[in-house]
């Protein structure tokens, strides 16, 4: 017989199925595609290309030193560039971590100058507040003696009529010396 030509039994083991599929796939073919020769089936090529196609077997490829070879100097080379592209990216990673920590410092000395700055206002606001009270203080002061140096200067005048100008020097000083005594009572209480 021919070396192109199988039985059933050895297309079943060579494609790794039943007797029972390949004889089903048989009674689908033509007649001319089997030959017999004492009551055993064999098949040629174009039957068993067939049988094959229906059953949806595909043949493993066989590969050849130099593929394999191939395959392992791109799989050394992928591995090579992923291992780069990782430390790569893991330097990124490092920097950017160096860089967070480096604002997050920034960030917390901004935070506590924000904070010294608020404190720093509310003492000037205060300050302010303090100084618009002693002025207003001053004010009123300030009117008093001018009221209590015109009640002076009219007890100091005769009570005729007389120039303003000729009051002695005398009595300016004694009126003087009684506004600054009536001063510094004042701050003593």
């Amino acid at each position: 017989m021919s070396e192109n030509l199988k039985t059933i039994r050895e297309l079943a083991e060579e494609l790794g199925v039943s007797k029972k599929k390949i004889h089903y796939q048989v009674s689908k073919l033509d007649t001319d595609l089997i030959q017999r020769l004492d009551g055993t089936i064999y098949l040629d090529k174009s039957a068993i290309s067939k049988i094959k196609a229906s059953i949806g077997y595909t043949s493993p490829v066989e590969l050849d030193t130099s593929g394999i070879q191939n395959r392992h100097e791109l799989d050394s080379l992928l591995g090579t560039k992923k291992n780069k592209l990782i430390d790569e990216k893991s330097e990124q990673i490092s920097y950017l971590k160096e860089q967070l920590n480096k604002k997050d410092d920034q960030l917390s000395i901004k935070d506590e100058q924000i904070k010294n700055l608020v404190e720093i206002q509310n003492q000037t606001q205060n300050l302010l507040d303090q100084q618009q009270r002693l002025a207003l203080q001053d004010k009123k002061l300030l009117e008093e003696y001018k009221s209590e140096i015109k009640d002076l200067k009219d007890l100091a005048m005769p009570s005729h009529e007389v120039d303003k100008n000729a009051v002695s020097q005398s009595e300016l000083e004694t009126a003087e010396a009684q506004i600054k005594q009536k001063k510094w009572w004042r701050f003593g209480k």
